[in-house]
């Protein structure tokens, strides 16, 4: 009978495709995949710690492993485990702590455990060490698939952990890129989207490689039908790769630019490098250079010594400015971060009240962003079917829409599908077929 791994994901896109190659590395030495929920021989928690909930949800999944198969191997990797390794072996509920490299051999290092014993091997970031080469991960079936380029990252915000857990910035060779890309292709993906911790600086530790030069080459594999960019940096955003993303035919108009806050002083203490009318301007120069372009964002609200005033400065800012949404967190004070020293910490009464009002204005600036799209026509590439009901994905705005269907729908998996859209539904964009795209662009 053949041994089964199950696997838990918590945080960013990036851990989701690392998930997927360590799930490929234990499909080459025979595992079955199988449910976090079911009986497994070794479970593998891919951890997260940007903020004190995730170190919480990062034990949770743990504990709940263990309470699911108390003979099993339980494995704990990704950025908890590279963080704080010391917290997860004295939970007493894990057998092999590994942080965010030397992975490739996990399996063979499963393989000769026995229960009972906890093997740590989580090592620091050392100068020097190149991009970690996992197994590529094309899974079958999937329409969308992720593809880490870029890991680590040298901008060292006061709030962040990331530089410590991931290491210096570092790049996936455009080559290997490439060859990932074809095989997440050959699966069956019709959209690629890229990933990275600091996905706008990918190459600059390479020689004469950028992320535009890399688009230019994406964009040439056959039967790609779409790329798209998961978060960039304001500051990454120069004229080379802005003219890269208007002039494609295949990179979609849905930028991720996170901005943290809206008001100049907390962006200071933050040291994020812009001032809040710069990130107005880049704002407002990509609104009118790429049309309709979805244009979201990162908030944190409650930063040590943010005052109401501060607040509303930043809610004004992202007001005027208007993104197709909002992704708002409470601030987290973070284990040796400068920010964890500064003073002025704020009540969680506090923080709540301010994310409740961020988070209504998001909502709001969202639905008005969906609205002008109401009684268009846009492609949608549809992700799942349910049969006789509707066939759900998204338009290259990132909407997501449900095309009403009969029978005929049965088949539109995987395929760019006309969809007349008529009513704002909130978590949906309600829509009527008008007729398949066969090979032709948007």
């Amino acid at each position: 009978m053949k041994k089964k791994a199950a696997f838990f994901t918590l945080g960013c896109k990036v851990n989701f495709c690392e998930t997927e190659s360590l799930q490929a590395l234990f499909e080459k030495k025979g595992y079955q995949i199988t449910a976090f929920d079911d009986q497994a021989h070794v479970y593998v928690i891919n951890t997260c710690t940007v903020t004190a909930n995730s170190d919480h949800k990062s034990r949770k999944a743990i504990r709940r492993a263990r309470r699911r198969s108390p003979e099993a191997i339980i494995v704990v990797t990704g950025c908890y485990a590279q963080g704080e390794p010391e917290q997860i072996r004295q939970m007493d509920a894990v057998d092999l702590i590994i942080g965010n490299q030397d992975r490739n051999n996990l399996p063979d290092l499963v393989k000769s455990m026995q229960r009972g014993t906890v093997l740590d091997l989580v090592t620091s970031h050392r100068a020097g060490k190149g991009f970690e080469i996992l197994p590529p991960a094309g899974r079958r079936g999937r329409t969308r698939g992720f593809l880490k380029i870029q890991e680590g990252c040298n901008q060292k915000c006061s709030y962040c952990v990331v530089p410590r857990v991931r290491g210096p910035l570092r790049s996936m060779p455009p080559s290997e890129v490439i060859m990932r890309a074809e095989t997440l292709i050959d699966s069956g993906c019709k959209e690629i989207v890229l990933t990275g911790v600091h996905l706008g600086l990918y190459g600059t530790d390479l020689e004469d490689v950028s992320l535009a030069a890399l688009l230019s080459e994406l964009e040439t594999i056959p039967g790609l039908l779409r790329l798209r960019l998961s978060s960039l940096e304001p500051s990454d955003i120069n004229t080379e790769l802005a003219e890269k993303i208007t002039g494609s035919k295949l990179i979609c108009p849905h930028l991720h630019i996170p901005l943290q806050s809206g008001d100049g002083e907390i962006l200071r203490l933050m040291n994020r490098p812009y001032e809040p009318v710069e990130y107005l301007y880049l704002a407002k120069w990509l609104k009118q250079i790429i049309p309709g372009l979805a244009l979201s964002t990162d908030v944190i609200v409650g930063f040590p010594g943010e005052t109401d005033r501060h607040h509303r400065r930043s809610m004004k800012l992202i007001s005027d400015i208007g993104f197709s949404g909002l992704h708002v967190f409470r601030y987290s004070s973070r284990p040796r971060t400068a920010a964890a020293n500064f003073p002025g910490h704020l009540s969680n009464n506090i923080k709540d009240k301010r994310s409740r009002e961020m988070i209504e204005l998001g909502e709001q600036m969202a639905s008005d962003y969906r609205r002008q799209f109401i009684r268009t026509v846009q492609p949608v590439l549809v992700e799942k079917v349910i049969p006789h009901l509707y066939g759900e994905g998204f338009t290259p705005h990132y909407l997501r829409v449900r095309i009403n269907t009969d029978i005929k729908g049965l088949h539109w998996r995987g395929s760019e599908i006309l969809a007349s859209l008529e009513q704002d539904e909130g978590a949906h964009i309600r829509a009527a077929h008008v007729k398949l795209k066969n090979a032709k662009r948007y």
